[in-house]
């Protein structure tokens, strides 16, 4: 009798602490859409993520995360949305293809009751025409279970324009009194590719510098295409151009080798900048074939997102926009920190 009976306690013990550890343990899905898979700062990006995500798990805890690359296609990616709602996420993280269609996508996913992060890309608020009504989307504004985790591209741009401004001699190579300058843009619906743009020059313009736009040309994001813009305008202006401004890194690594190409020498008769600290352009800047970028902070911007996508899943209660500080980088910044 005694033996039953330990062997019925024993048994009873072992089921409750089955069915303890199964009413603790719980797996979190996790959709996460990337605008393009090919963008070399959201390669970062996005692996980050991943793995910020699998150090935050326990014995009690898992997250199952569900990657997928948006090809630069907001139909695309609309789908993998929609996909993300069917299959039942608990949370998604978005990083928007057109931040104009951003209001349809968020209703979509408050209506089915997941909460959302959006991430790097900023969405606006436009009217019927396109115009932009607020440099804040109205759908995140006081919405309990959307936000925004990014930095202000107007400081990144402005971080490049000072880098220029703060050299010997201002920019001005030829010492004709101006800075003439090309600019090679990201996407410009992109409100980083626009401020970035606008902010790089105000920062000379508001040091008295005076400036001479040679060239404006969209490579949306792309080294390739940067390469071929940079390398028509060295082409076109020659030896007038003393400044590429570059809304990214990789349109920057691009125009580098068209630099190369041209004959021309970073630090002596040309300069050039670009923005998001990419590993390939700390090493030119450190072998001085680059001016200077601007760490776009991938690891604490994904971590920022992640951090409050855990919040929500918890539901804990969060701020509708967070923000993480861009950080200059020339030649010295770049030797004493990497």
């Amino acid at each position: 009798m005694k033996k039953t009976l330990a062997i019925l306690l024993a048994a009873i013990l072992v089921l409750g602490c089955m069915s303890f550890a199964s009413a603790e343990a719980k797996t979190y899905k996790v959709g996460v859409s990337i605008y393009q898979y090919t963008d070399n700062f959201m390669t970062l990006y996005r692996n980050e993520i991943e793995n910020y995500f699998k150090t935050l798990e326990t014995d009690d805890v898992k997250y199952e995360i569900t990657m997928a690359d948006g090809k630069n296609d907001m139909a695309e990616q609309t789908n993998q949305v929609r996909n993300f709602i069917t299959q039942g996420m608990d949370v998604i993280i978005l990083n928007l293809v057109q931040t104009s269609s951003a209001d349809a996508v968020i209703d979509e996913i408050v209506a089915a009751g997941i909460p959302l992060v959006l991430i790097n890309r900023e969405p606006l608020a436009y009217d019927a025409d396109g115009k932009t009504l607020d440099e804040s989307y109205a759908g995140i504004l006081d919405n309990p279970t959307v936000c925004y985790v990014g930095a202000d591209a107007r400081q990144s741009g402005t971080y490049q324009g000072e880098m220029i401004r703060d050299l010997d001699n201002k920019g001005d190579i030829n010492g004709d009194g101006k800075v003439s300058y090309i600019m090679i843009e990201g996407d410009p619906e992109n409100i980083d590719a626009q401020y970035r743009t606008e902010f790089s020059v105000k920062a000379l313009t508001d040091a008295g510098i005076e400036v001479e736009c040679l060239d404006d040309q969209v490579g949306n994001w792309d080294q390739t295409k940067g390469q071929e813009l940079c390398a028509n305008a060295l082409s076109k202006y020659g030896d007038k151009v003393e400044v590429v401004f570059c809304n990214n890194d990789g349109m920057a690594l691009g125009a580098e080798t068209a630099i190369i190409a041209a004959g021309r020498k970073v630090g002596e008769d040309i300069y050039l900048v670009g923005v998001d600290a990419l590993p390939e352009a700390i090493d030119l800047i450190k072998e001085g074939n680059m001016t200077g970028t601007v760490l776009n902070d991938h690891i604490g911007q994904s971590h920022a997102a992640v951090d409050v996508a855990v919040k929500l899943l918890n539901g804990e209660k969060i701020d509708n926009y967070y923000w993480v500080n861009y950080v200059k980088i020339d030649k010295a910044y770049a030797e004493a920190n990497y």
